[in-house]
């Protein structure tokens, strides 16, 4: 079992703690907990050295937008003897409570992957149906994607947030801390 930790739990404790953002880079970029280190969800396996050294270290927190990536990346830690704190509520949680976020230089604030994939699944869906009317059999395409919404909600998985993970506005910004180096630094602090 994960152990929540609230953002007026985690403010006092930034810098005695090492907190891991697990959005998309674009994301991380547009706005993130001062401290945090960015480790997207999909490279949670490749970092798992790096994190069971910082875990020896310092209580371990990890934060989304809103905290469901936060909390399967506390699942996926668990299963590998990793334990860490969730920050309940994510990123949003933190910006609604009046506190400041950190930017990469030049970085523009980027949609909440959630807010993305609901975004690209309604057009399809929406293309799909209004398609349907000038091509009958159309609508299959919106049913594929209903059955793919279906399919993420029973796996906790999201293959079309890992596809729209992959636009060029979701990838690391120039300048911007590659995971290369977070890696190096969570294995040498």
């Amino acid at each position: 079992m994960t152990a929540p930790l609230t953002v007026e739990q985690l403010k006092p404790r930034l810098g005695q703690l090492t907190l891991i953002d697990v959005r998309s880079p674009g994301e991380y970029a547009g706005g993130h907990i001062p401290g945090a280190l960015n480790i997207p969800l999909d490279q949670l396996d490749r970092a798992l050295p790096a994190l069971r050294a910082a875990a020896g270290r310092n209580d371990l927190a990890v934060v989304c937008a809103a905290g469901q990536r936060a909390q399967s990346a506390c699942e996926q830690l668990a299963e590998a003897g990793i334990t860490a704190l969730v920050v309940t509520g994510g990123t949003n949680a933190w910006t609604g409570a009046g506190h400041a976020v950190d930017r990469v230089a030049g970085a523009r604030p980027v949609w909440a992957m959630d807010r993305q994939v609901r975004l690209a699944a309604g057009s399809i869906v929406l293309l799909g149906v209004l398609a349907d009317l000038a091509r009958p059999g159309a609508r299959w395409v919106s049913a594929a994607v209903g059955g793919g919404l279906v399919f993420s909600a029973l796996t906790n998985s999201c293959a079309m947030g890992a596809l729209l993970g992959r636009l060029p506005y979701n990838r690391p910004r120039p300048g911007a801390p590659t995971l290369d180096d977070t890696l190096a630094l969570l294995t040498t602090v």
